[in-house]
């Protein structure tokens, strides 16, 4: 599909998404849907014949090699609306995403069953990023694992996320104490970023787009998020500046493979 059919295609999706979508709830709601069970793994080239290596043990922040790629990860999601953009985005252009759900937001139970096709194609893959974004450094060391733990919970049953070895702390906020930990619970590889969308504050459409263009490059790990509507306003152009830097979208799974 080219970008204008997709914005027609995005501007009716959010029509429909306003109603019973907005704005997130903590613990509140009907029970989030059950993922079914997944399907046999996939293969683990990804695009253009990419092959995942083993993922590593400790901080990333950029993607390996020197090739075209660029991984755009996207944290907490508060704001159903835009969870469902970016969704349709992957579904309707092929754009791979790599998403850190907060559990505690019910817009990822909301969205679920659009997400089902996605996790068991490996076009979105997923991160640990906690389950209700603490600074996880204040944290005891049984309180880390727990909200670990739970968001693992409550990926494997709405989302079918069976196993990750991504983690992302919330604020960027970790140390040697916290990655052993997330380690510990499954989570080896703690990923950072190189590069924003700047979008952890109010900010409007030119100022995320003045981020992109700053930020987008090759082996670049983006971060943003699913939290306020700009993105969603901009999404055409997102995709129109990878294809004018002649950029490939991949998830973190597509290069890093959870270790054996």
């Amino acid at each position: 599909m080219d970008r204008r059919g997709f914005l027609l295609l995005l501007a009716t999706g959010l029509a429909g998404a306003a109603v019973g979508r907005g704005a997130a709830a903590m613990d509140l709601g009907a029970p989030a849907p059950v993922a079914p069970p997944p399907s046999a793994p996939a293969t683990p080239t990804g695009p253009g014949g990419l092959v995942a290596v083993p993922a590593p043990a400790g901080v990333v922040d950029r993607l390996p090699g020197t090739g075209n790629q660029l991984a755009l990860t996207i944290d907490d999601g508060s704001d159903g609306e835009v969870v469902a953009a970016l969704v349709t985005l992957a579904r309707e252009t092929g754009t791979r995403l790599t998403f850190f759900p907060n559990g505690s937001y019910r817009t990822w139970g909301d969205n679920a069953r659009d997400l089902w096709p996605l996790v068991e194609s490996g076009q979105v893959a997923f991160g640990n990023h906690t389950w209700s974004h603490p600074d996880v450094t204040t944290l005891s060391d049984a309180e880390v694992a727990e909200e670990l733990r739970r968001n693992q919970d409550s990926m494997r049953r709405t989302l079918g996320v069976t196993a990750t070895p991504f983690w992302r702390p919330p604020f960027g906020s970790h140390d040697a104490r916290t990655d052993a930990i997330a380690a510990d619970v499954g989570h080896p590889t703690t990923v950072m970023w190189n590069g924003t969308f700047d979008d952890g504050r109010a900010v409007g459409a030119e100022e995320l787009m003045a981020a992109a263009q700053q930020w987008f490059a090759a082996q670049a790990i983006i971060v943003g998020h699913a939290n306020r509507p700009a993105i969603s306003t901009v999404l055409d152009q997102l995709l129109g500046l990878v294809e004018s830097r002649q950029l490939q979208t991949v998830t973190l799974a597509d290069v890093w493979s959870s270790p054996a």
